[in-house]
């Protein structure tokens, strides 16, 4: 569980994403770096990562986001950043990719937790009284 000012959350995302054309270029010093960067990205927007590796040729981090940032928020500012600075530190990737994008368009999210839809369903059953049927929905 964490907190901020004037919430209680637990929000655990696992995020994916690719490099462009799926080329196999997070390798040795490029990789490390990429590491560092998405660290520090992460630092400054206030996510924690659970759990993450770098791919030859993808990047996936299990993190805890703020509910203040949105997912594509998010990644938008990771891969943003992370591709300007290892282009720029690395220059030979600039032939390969020319048009200054180092990450494919898309990535993966999906929302990771203990509790399941079922449990969340019982749990709001249990706290809902008769009189209030007007907000069930219906199946």
């Amino acid at each position: 569980m964490r907190k901020s000012s004037h919430v209680q959350y637990d929000l655990q995302y696992h995020l994916v994403w690719t490099t462009k054309y799926r080329y196999k270029v997070l390798e040795g010093k490029i990789a490390e770096r990429v590491r560092q960067i998405v660290l520090q990205v992460c630092r400054t927007k206030n996510v924690t990562i659970l759990k993450g590796k770098v791919g030859k040729n993808h990047v996936h981090i299990l993190a805890s986001i703020p509910p203040s940032i949105s997912i594509s928020q998010f990644m938008q500012y990771v891969k943003g950043r992370s591709s300007r600075q290892i282009q720029e530190e690395f220059p030979n990737l600039k032939k390969r990719y020319w048009g200054q994008h180092l990450w494919s368009t898309g990535y993966f999210a999906r929302s990771v937790g203990t509790v399941t839809q079922e449990i969340v369903e019982e749990y709001i059953e249990n706290q809902i009284d008769d009189d209030d049927a007007n907000f069930k929905v219906q199946k």
